[in-house]
């Protein structure tokens, strides 16, 4: 998939680069649909284990940075691949395997977000939405247009963040009805 793109992935070339038979991949695999579910749960679940370690900072602060950074560094560490597999998570409906990466994606933002040096801005369901969009939005953005500069993207991403977190609404302005 990295070096052909979507198109060479086949099912016959998964066999072939794997050493297998296409009847011993398919015991396993129904398709390649199932391939790249697989391929996501597996990437999602490496970065889920670096949010996990995350948790044990001391701070909300401290412990959102490390997402950040985590986000930032699992985008960059196969660019090619994330790129792909985000396109294809859009495409593919969610299995079981999926929903629960995704899921404790979200409970891990939850934990963070609840600690008590973090003021929401809203409650913390719509702060979780909307901090995992801005997070999210911007890694894959930067993720299609090829960067590779990790710190200056995980300050960008910080810098987003926060200043929604941080952010205050003027005097003037009275929330949507």
């Amino acid at each position: 998939m990295e070096e052909g793109g979507l198109g060479a992935f086949t099912t016959n070339a998964v066999a072939e680069r794997a050493g297998v038979s296409i009847g011993s991949l398919y015991q396993y695999f129904p398709g390649k649909d199932a391939l790249v579910g697989a391929l996501i749960v597996r990437e999602t679940s490496l970065l889920i284990a670096d949010c996990e370690m995350a948790l044990a900072a001391p701070t909300g602060r401290a412990a959102l940075s490390g997402l950040i950074r985590s986000a930032v560094a699992h985008q960059l560490r196969r660019p090619v691949l994330a790129r792909l597999l985000d396109v294809e998570e859009a495409r593919l409906p969610f299995d079981a395997d999926t929903q629960r990466v995704t899921l404790r994606l979200r409970e891990i933002l939850r934990e963070v977000l609840i600690r008590p040096d973090l003021s929401l801005p809203f409650d913390e369901a719509v702060a979780g939405q909307d901090v995992l969009a801005i997070v999210k939005g911007m890694v894959d953005a930067a993720g299609e247009r090829g960067e590779l500069d990790q710190s200056s993207l995980v300050e960008r991403v910080s810098r987003a963040v926060y200043g929604y977190l941080d952010g205050t609404r003027e005097s003037g302005d009275q929330p949507p009805a």
